[in-house]
C-alpha cells in the first residue's frame, strides 16, 4: 500500500461528511426553534399597532440622531401631561443628558433643577406631582402573562407594547424597570418627580427600583444613541464639566412635526399570537447550539418589536 492511502482514505471521509452534512443540517433546522425574523414575517397586519403622534416623541440629539419615545399615558397620566405642556413650551430645547452612569442610566433634562437659582423656568407646567408608581390591575390593560416566575414581583407579563407586573393580593400594577424605558426622576420627596428630568436604563435592568418612581414610557428607536454615550465620573456618573454633556436640540410630539418628517412605526400587540409564539421561541430555544434550553425567560429578556411601514 502506498503511503497517499491513508491520506485517501481521510479525504474519502470528509467528502462523505459533506455528502451527509445537508440532511443532518436540515434535520437540525427543522428542529431548530424559528428565528424572530421567521415569526415576525409569518405576522398579520392586524397584529401590529401604529403609534399614536400625541403619545410619541421626537429628542434630536447631535448629528441629526433621533431618539423616538412611546408615552403611556395609561400608567402615569399627570405626568405625561405635565411632560407634554414642557414639551409645548418648549422646555427641554437646549438641555442636556448630563449623567450617564455605567450599567444603570443615562438622564436628561435641566443638570440645574435642583438649583433654584439656575434652574431652567418651568413655565405653566407643575412642579410637583403626586406619586403615579402603580396603578389598579383591571381588563383594561389587556395583560399577556409570563408564565414564568421573577425575582421582584409575584406575577409578570406584558400590556399594550410593555413589560408590567402585578400583585394579584393588593390589585396593584406597575411598569418594570427595563432596558429602554422612560422614567421620570425624582428627589427624596416622592412628589418631587414632575418630569423636567428623565431617565432610561442603558445596562442590566434596575429592577430594585421597581414602583419606586413614574415610568412614562419606553424608547422604540434610538436606543443606541442614548446607551453607548461615554460614561460620566463615578459615583453617579454625572458630568460636572458641562462640555461633556450631550446637548439636546429639540423635543416634540410626533403631531408637531411635519407629516413628510415622521417616522412610521408599528409595535407588535402583546396581546397577539405572533407575540405569544415569540415569548415561546425566547424560553424554549432548540437547535445545534442550545442543547439545554432554560425553559424560562425573565421579563426584561422578551423583546418588545418593532417595525417602520412604509
Amino acid at each position: 500500500m502506498s503511503r497517499s492511502a491513508p491520506l485517501h482514505r481521510a479525504l474519502a471521509l470528509a467528502i462523505a461528511a459533506l455528502l451527509v452534512s445537508p440532511s443532518a443540517l436540515a434535520k437540525d433546522h427543522q428542529d431548530a426553534t424559528p428565528s424572530t425574523k421567521s415569526i415576525l414575517a409569518a405576522s398579520s397586519p392586524s397584529e401590529w399597532r401604529a403609534l399614536e403622534p400625541d403619545n410619541t416623541l421626537y429628542m434630536m440629539l447631535p448629528h441629526h440622531h433621533r431618539v423616538i419615545i412611546e408615552l403611556t399615558p395609561e400608567w402615569a397620566p399627570k405626568h405625561v401631561a405635565n411632560i407634554k405642556t414642557l414639551v409645548d413650551e418648549h422646555y427641554f430645547d437646549g438641555t442636556s443628558v448630563y449623567r450617564v452612569q455605567d450599567n444603570f442610566v443615562a438622564q436628561w433634562g435641566d443638570p440645574y433643577a435642583d438649583d433654584p437659582k439656575k434652574a431652567k423656568s418651568m413655565g405653566s407646567a407643575r412642579t410637583s406631582l403626586p406619586p403615579e408608581y402603580t396603578r389598579v390591575l383591571n381588563s383594561s390593560l389587556d395583560v399577556t402573562p409570563l408564565p414564568d416566575g421573577d425575582v421582584y414581583a409575584p406575577r409578570v407579563g406584558f400590556s399594550h407594547g410593555l413589560p408590567m407586573a402585578w400583585d394579584p393580593a393588593t390589585n396593584k400594577a406597575w411598569l418594570v424597570q427595563c432596558y429602554g424605558m422612560v422614567g421620570v426622576a425624582r428627589g427624596v420627596d416622592p412628589t418631587s418627580g414632575n418630569g423636567n428630568t428623565l431617565y432610561v436604563p442603558i445596562g442590566e435592568a434596575p429592577r430594585q427600583i421597581d414602583h419606586q418612581l413614574a415610568v412614562v414610557g419606553r424608547v422604540v428607536r434610538g436606543m443606541q444613541w442614548l446607551s453607548t454615550l461615554p460614561r460620566g465620573p463615578e459615583p453617579l456618573g454625572v458630568y460636572e464639566d458641562a462640555s461633556r454633556r450631550t446637548p439636546i436640540a429639540s423635543v416634540r410630539l410626533a403631531s408637531q412635526v411635519p407629516a413628510s418628517d415622521r417616522v412610521k412605526l408599528e409595535v407588535l400587540r402583546t396581546d397577539s399570537k405572533t407575540f405569544k409564539r415569540l415569548v415561546e421561541a425566547k424560553r424554549n430555544r432548540h437547535g445545534p447550539f442550545y442543547k439545554d434550553p432554560a425553559g424560562h425567560i425573565g421579563i426584561c429578556h422578551v423583546p418588545l418589536p418593532v417595525r417602520e411601514v412604509h
